[in-house]
């Protein structure tokens, strides 16, 4: 049983004044591939290296099935890792780098001739196996260290940022590869990226992190359609969210002159104290309606993407008084009747599709 379990673990470093990462509770079931994600600096690669055993755990406790693994040493932990830098060894060739570490486990050379070469075979690299790591592409190398983790059959994969030195190109078609091999083994995989695309299409699962602090673990799909504080539902989806700050008028919020509907119960929980909601919508739940019919904004930039366009736009001048901290509100719109750059446009948002916030919590009020 290969589940993983992070119980309150909490990482300190030295002359810091605050966790990096802060009562981390988390479980990963077992074959799960779960990814860690969060800005630089959040304690994602702090967690996945406490799990490593490669730094400390000041706090709480780390668990591989029902052992606890707080204080062994990274060998004993049956994990094997896939680093952001490869860390192949040059002078060896791809079939000595796979086999290299069963070599120093002391398995038999035909046993493991026979793992390099099903790992070979699953990751497409049969015909580089004599060539060395300066003879293969960014690709090629990432599967190379991709097999070296594959050989050893580990309770639980571990991968740090493993596309982030691959073109943009490279990194969706290795991407693609990952969730193929993932999906064929059934390891259980604890993922690392700051990248929350490649974190929404990969994952069973994603956590998002803030400051070592873990903000929601939620299927993919979950995380778009009901972030659970303002953080994640800016953190994810390209363009992100937008979040304006408004007062609560009878009915709704108002925006710009006009009111966006919330339903009463909400309406009156968020707006408790302060008498403003914060609420977000995605691009593409806004709505282009005719003048006087909804929030009045202008288009500063237009962004054409072929299959779509984005209109980045800010909240017409005479009617910024009323937000707080008024930001651009993006649209998604038909690419070939867009908007120009100048045009006042007026907006609403889809039923249904507003999320609301508390401004004081910052948290979703349901």
């Amino acid at each position: 049983m290969s589940t993983v379990t992070f119980a309150q673990a909490t990482r300190v470093y030295p002359k810091s004044d605050r966790p990096a990462v802060d009562a981390l509770d988390l479980h990963i079931g077992d074959g799960e591939f779960l990814v860690l994600v969060g800005p630089s600096g959040c304690g994602k690669s702090t967690s996945l290296r406490m799990l490593a055993g490669l730094e400390e755990v000041d706090s709480g406790a780390v668990l591989i099935g029902d052992r606890d693994v707080t204080d062994l040493p990274p060998k004993s932990r049956d994990i094997a890792m896939v680093f952001q830098n490869y860390a192949l060894y040059p002078h060896m060739t791809v079939e000595a780098n796979m086999g290299f570490a069963l070599k120093l486990a002391g398995v038999g050379r035909a046993e493991t001739a026979r793992r390099v070469a099903e790992a070979a075979k699953i990751l497409d690299l049969e015909d580089y196996l004599h060539r060395r790591p300066k003879a293969l592409s960014g690709g090629q190398r990432q599967r190379v260290a991709m097999g070296r983790a594959i050989v050893r059959d580990p309770q639980v994969f571990l991968m740090d940022e493993p596309l982030s030195n691959l073109d943009a190109k490279l990194r969706v078609q290795t991407r693609t590869q990952i969730a193929r091999l993932v999906q064929r083994l059934g390891t259980t995989t604890v993922y690392v990226t700051h990248d929350q695309v490649e974190a929404m299409t990969l994952g069973d699962r994603v956590a998002v992190l803030r400051d070592g602090v873990l903000q929601q673990c939620d299927a993919p799909g979950v995380l778009y359609d009901r972030p659970a504080n303002v953080f994640v539902a800016g953190f994810i989806g390209s363009p992100a969210m937008n979040v304006v700050t408004g007062p609560a008028v009878e009915g709704g919020v108002r925006l710009g002159g006009a009111v966006l509907p919330v339903p009463r119960d909400q309406l009156a929980r968020a707006a408790a104290g302060t008498g403003r909601v914060t609420v977000g919508f995605r691009p593409e739940d806004v709505q282009l309606v005719g003048p006087g019919a909804g929030v009045p904004v202008v288009v500063n930039v237009v962004e054409q993407l072929g299959s779509d366009a984005f209109l980045y736009t800010k909240l017409a001048a005479e009617h910024t008084d009323d937000v707080l901290h008024p930001s651009d509100v993006v649209v998604r719109t038909e690419p070939r009747t867009a908007p120009a750059q100048g045009d006042q446009l007026h907006i609403t948002v889809r039923e249904g599709r507003l999320h609301v916030f508390d401004p004081t919590t910052q948290r979703r009020v349901d």
